[in-house]
């Protein structure tokens, strides 16, 4: 028997993949396929360019925009059965923690903490894990020009930041998926074998997911 669920959650650090996989699976299974809309945010240029100038700003700017996605998520969609997103609204506070001062983030708690407590909740979260080298490689073949500003150094922080997350994370089951020797874009095989892992095996808090390369 398949799993059923109503929503599902693809997360990762930047360049992990997650969109990609995102699209791929809502293809394959007819999901409303709902997208982090970063290229909206004015800020994050900046903010890659000035970590400590905009971060509040970008920010907020994040937070109001999952938020209103997550809402519009609630809503009844009549053309497909459930939803796959490339995000959760619970990451957000990863990245403030990361890049907010101690009165930004106290201020930005206060907001946060009202708005989770209305937010789509999934039933079920994959967690795309890789190497920092490897999140390079993807963002350096994706060619956005702003994101050249990122360091390896932000992206082992964030890479830090994200395992500790998740390893803590008990509001839904858990998929780990180590991808870092995983092609799930340009390998059907592994693709197939990541579908049937999480709509047609039992899937249990913290399961993790291997494909030997």
């Amino acid at each position: 028997m398949s799993n059923s669920y109503d929503f599902i959650a693809i997360e990762g650090v930047i360049g992990a993949g997650k969109t990609s996989l995102a699209t791929l699976l809502a293809e394959r299974r007819n999901a409303r396929l709902v997208l982090e809309e970063f290229e909206d945010n004015p800020f994050l240029p900046k903010f890659y360019e000035d970590r400590e100038r905009y971060a509040f700003q970008t920010q907020l700017a994040f937070l109001a925009s999952r938020f209103k996605q997550q809402q519009n998520m609630m809503s009844q969609d009549l053309f497909h059965q459930f939803t796959i997103s490339d995000y959760i609204f619970d990451k957000d506070r990863i990245f403030a923690r990361l890049n907010l001062d101690q009165d930004e983030l106290a201020l930005y708690d206060n907001i946060f903490n009202i708005m989770t407590g209305i937010a789509a909740q999934p039933d079920l979260i994959i967690f795309i894990q890789s190497s920092v080298d490897r999140l390079l490689e993807n963002i350096e073949s994706r060619g956005r020009d702003y994101e050249r500003n990122i360091t390896p150094e932000y992206l082992k922080e964030l890479n830090d930041a994200y395992n500790h997350f998740f390893h803590h994370y008990n509001r839904a089951p858990l998929i780990v998926l180590n991808a870092s020797e995983i092609d799930f874009v340009n390998n059907k095989e592994h693709l197939d074998y990541i579908e049937e892992q999480i709509f047609e095996k039992p899937v249990h808090t913290n399961t993790h997911i291997h494909i030997a390369p």
